[in-house]
């Protein structure tokens, strides 16, 4: 029978995630020409109406977008206190898509922006260990005991220990540069391991989220992601999630 999986058919209209879709289906949400569905691997066809939350969905075409997120703007789409934020640099039409992942007001770099519930969901579930790679530094000299700590774990917060893997770049005795990658999406978890340590982080910019690089980009610029990269990213992807 040809047609498409009603979860999928949700998470690409933009609303959520495949596995969020499943849970609205079960949960009753969901009717198709006016009935109700809960079967999970429903098919529906182009002539098919889906409502989700009495509400008429259609699939849209995805996108995918580089971003270079400069300091001082914050990664959300609204924010009660005034403070600007990233969609003040974007154009309206890309204010359908979501940031995968956040950094904090000060911190700088790559942000994924895409409208593709099923890819952020990957990219920022707890069980996929996507790498997330970061140029930090501090302005006083680390030592490597304090990168093996950083390695073996650090409790950031009651319950919540963070890891990181470190590589020095550069380091004397007024500075130490370095590259860090994580495997973890903890709220401001670089800073927090580096101030357990003793140190401040000076600047801090996300180069790499997967496979995806910031390189070619200018702070504030913005540019489509290729769509081989888009194949390649999610090749990574499944690579990764059969290590799970």
């Amino acid at each position: 029978m040809s047609g498409t999986r009603l979860n999928k058919y949700i998470a690409s209209s933009g609303v959520c995630s495949r596995r969020k879709a499943d849970e609205l289906i079960e949960n009753g949400a969901v009717l198709v020409n006016g009935k109700k569905v809960t079967e999970l691997g429903f098919i529906v066809g182009e002539k098919d109406k889906v409502f989700v939350n009495q509400k008429l969905i259609r699939p849209v075409k995805h996108l995918y977008y580089r971003f270079y997120k400069p300091a001082g703007y914050i990664t959300t789409c609204d924010d009660e206190k005034g403070r600007k934020t990233i969609y003040d640099l974007l154009p309206e039409e890309l204010y359908i898509l979501k940031p995968v992942g956040r950094l904090d007001k000060d911190s700088t770099g790559l942000l994924i922006l895409t409208n593709d519930g099923d890819l952020i969901n990957e990219l920022t579930h707890p069980s996929v260990k996507v790498p997330k790679v970061y140029i930090v530094s501090v302005d006083s000299k680390m030592h490597q005991h304090e990168f093996e700590q950083m390695a073996k774990g650090i409790e950031i917060e009651p319950g919540k220990v963070a890891y990181a893997n470190v590589t020095v770049l550069e380091v004397d005795n007024k500075h130490t540069l370095m590259q860090i990658t994580l495997y973890q999406g903890l709220n401001r978890q670089i800073r927090k391991m580096l101030e357990y340590l003793g140190y401040e982080v000076k600047s801090l910019k996300r180069v790499q989220h997967a496979t995806i690089q910031l390189d070619g980009l200018k702070r504030g610029e913005f540019k489509p992601i290729k769509p081989q990269q888009i194949k390649e990213l999610k090749n990574f992807l499944n690579r990764v999630k059969k290590n799970v």
